[in-house]
């Protein structure tokens, strides 16, 4: 996919991701735990989200793996394990008070991160190089920005800095010099940092934490300008605890909290009023998203009437039972809500083709018969592909005339002959055979998936010869086989809609027929492509087929792009191929480019299809390098 300017424009390496999530997983034991990138490691225990940290990306390949690999441990270990989530809340609350909230939150985070870190390498020890490799990184990076903030006099992140340093450093260290004040009391700081070795839980480092913030609040005149480490302030940090009942009860004050003296007796004058929705009580809006009850007035001690009866039809809103629907009918107590929720949202299926395909929905269109124009075309590119269709189906034909006549005794493999005397009298004997079997035909069956996204208006043509190549060559040697071209309609994309289109040009049906072929023609250019979702459907209609050999060959010029896709594309692309292939079917990538393929872009189809994917820099060479593929495959699917 051609760019015009990229900014940060980070490749996401979708098999290390995919590490990261399974070990996610495993150490919380939660399958709906994700792992996504972040500026800073942290944990969201409400979304089920661990963020591992930009901080390691350009690096080697094994201090990038190491340092992912510490984050998840940190997170998914120490986080879940050894974290106490109220202690934490407490001193977040406390700490905003003073002028240095950033750096009491992040001085609590290493402390936090150095004692759990000591537990999980007694717990786990093949962490230890990890760890290892976590800390060489991290003394050097500190160490550098320590530098940089004292020269810019920016004390308070120097002083940050060089605790990390002190808490991780090989050896000792010097404190270096900042200020007056700072320099006074540095003696007592060291001391006091030095205490987070002999902790044992969370509460104890947020003893010795309060106790520096009390004095470092009066040292220091500005709170940290960076941010190395985080601690949200939000509580989605935490766990949280249940809300009860009484959470739900109304919180704030009535108008007026007096009951009346008298008891309700039978007797009293009963005088009509209208009541009108308007009330001074819920004039001004409050926190709860329905207020029914109106409760201006004086208690008293009179219980209610009892509880009436629901009704089938009580709803306090549409939204309840389902999507608002105009009608003919005046009576909605019969509608499902099923019915309702299927009407009213197209998308929505469980993620049965995974998370991020949830509201995509695939709609097959219909293939209208082949013009005038494109019988003539087709037929002016038949001609052009002859000579590789021919050269390919003499091959295979007598690769099965072979198969068929070649001796089916004296080999040096098979059944052990009965006549074993030539083993004494002969240097090389041949003593086994093996039974005569059927002729040999060829067991598979071929779908193309064929990307339409805009980005292949400048490539369309010349792949429509190679699919045309494709297509004669398996209809010569009676292979059957589709051609789908796939693409999402953009414009009718939704938060809870995202159509995607399907145009079956070649089904399996008519592939073998003699005149079909110009079918072909019709695939164009169009718009967006989730190709994640477009595998998982062709991957359900190959499941179907009864052949031996399954193949899959997905024509594509660039990553995944669709709507609330583009991040997650490449995992979930990469999910749908390994699924495919552990249900039996052979996945590869044929990516179309003009000009030299670059290695970022590459590195990311790599990461989709694996070893799987040939790349293609001059697309009217399409059909001579689809020859050796579809030559190699078809000799595979009659061994």
């Amino acid at each position: 996919m051609e760019r015009f300017i990229q900014f940060n424009d980070e490749m996401v390496e979708s098999f290390l991701f995919m590490q990261l999530s399974d070990l996610a997983k495993t150490l919380t034991k939660n399958p709906e735990m994700e792992v996504e990138y972040g500026p800073h490691s942290y944990v969201n225990k409400q979304e089920n989200i661990i963020y591992v940290s930009h901080f390691w990306h350009h690096r080697s390949a094994d201090d990038t793996w190491n340092g992912y690999q510490s984050d998840v441990f940190l997170r998914a270990i120490g986080h879940f394990r050894y974290v106490d989530e109220y202690e934490i809340k407490t001193f977040v609350d406390g700490v905003t008070q003073t002028k240095i909230p950033s750096f009491a939150k992040q001085l609590l985070v290493i402390a936090e991160d150095l004692r759990i870190e000591e537990n999980i390498k007694l717990e786990r020890p093949g962490t230890k190089k990890v760890f290892a490799v976590r800390r060489r990184i991290l003394r050097q990076y500190f160490q550098t920005q320590l530098n940089v903030n004292l020269v810019k006099s920016l004390h308070t992140d120097a002083l940050f800095n060089y605790l990390f340093l002190l808490l991780n450093a090989e050896a000792p260290i010097e404190p270096p010099s900042m200020n007056e004040e700072l320099d006074r009391a540095m003696s007592f700081i060291q001391s006091s940092v030095l205490r987070f070795f002999e902790t044992t839980s969370t509460k104890e480092n947020v003893r010795i934490c309060e106790l520096l913030i009390e004095v470092l609040d009066e040292l220091l005149s500005k709170d940290m300008l960076n941010e190395y480490v985080h601690l949200p302030d939000s509580t989605n940090w935490f766990s949280g605890e249940e809300e009860t009942f009484q959470d739900m009860k109304r919180q704030d004050p009535l108008a007026n909290d007096d009951q009346l003296e008298e008891k309700k007796t039978g007797e009293e004058e009963v005088a009509e009023e209208e009541f009108r929705t308007w009330h001074r009580e819920t004039s001004e809006l409050g926190k709860s998203f329905l207020q029914f009850d109106l409760d201006q007035g004086s208690k008293t001690e009179v219980m209610g009437e009892g509880a009436r009866e629901g009704e089938e039809g009580d709803q306090a809103l549409a939204m309840v039972q389902g999507s608002a629907k105009k009608t003919s009918r005046n009576d909605f107590t019969n509608l499902q809500a099923e019915q309702l929720k299927k009407e009213g949202n197209k998308g929505g299926h469980e993620a049965k083709y995974g998370k991020e395909n949830r509201f995509a929905m695939s709609i097959f269109d219909v293939i209208h018969p082949p013009r005038y124009e494109q019988v003539k075309d087709y037929k002016e590119k038949q001609a052009r592909i002859a000579p590789l269709r021919k050269k390919l189906t003499n091959m295979i034909e007598q690769t099965l005339e072979h198969k068929k006549i070649r001796p089916r005794s004296d080999l040096q493999a098979g059944r052990l002959n009965k006549k074993l005397l030539r083993f004494f009298l002969e240097e090389q004997p041949r003593l086994f055979y093996k039974k005569q079997e059927p002729s040999v035909e060829i067991d598979a069956v071929f779908t193309l998936l064929v990307d339409c996204s805009a980005s292949m208006q400048d490539k369309m043509e010349e792949t429509k010869l190679g699919i045309a190549l494709f297509h004669e060559a398996l209809k010569s040697v009676k292979v059957p086989h589709e051609i789908i071209g796939f693409w999402e309609d953009t414009n009718d994309a939704t938060d809870t809609y995202q159509p995607n289109h399907f145009q079956t040009v070649i089904n399996y049906h008519n592939s073998l027929q003699k005149r079909s072929g110009p079918e072909i023609l019709q695939l164009q250019p169009e718009e967006d492509n989730r190709d994640g979702f477009a595998i998982r459907i062709i991957t359900e209609k190959l499941l179907q087929r009864g052949e031996k050999q399954k193949f899959l060959l997905v024509f594509s010029d660039g990553e995944p792009a669709a709507y609330d896709y583009d991040r997650q594309g490449v995992i979930d692309t990469h999910e749908a191929v390994l699924l495919a292939r552990k249900q039996g079917i052979e996945v590869i990538n044929v990516f179309l480019a003009n000009g030299e393929v670059e290695e970022a872009q590459r590195k990311t189809i790599q990461n989709i299809y694996g070893k799987y994917s040939m790349f293609v820099s001059a697309i009217e060479e399409l059909p001579a390098i689809l020859f050796p593929l579809l030559k190699k495959l078809l000799y595979k699917s009659m061994g």
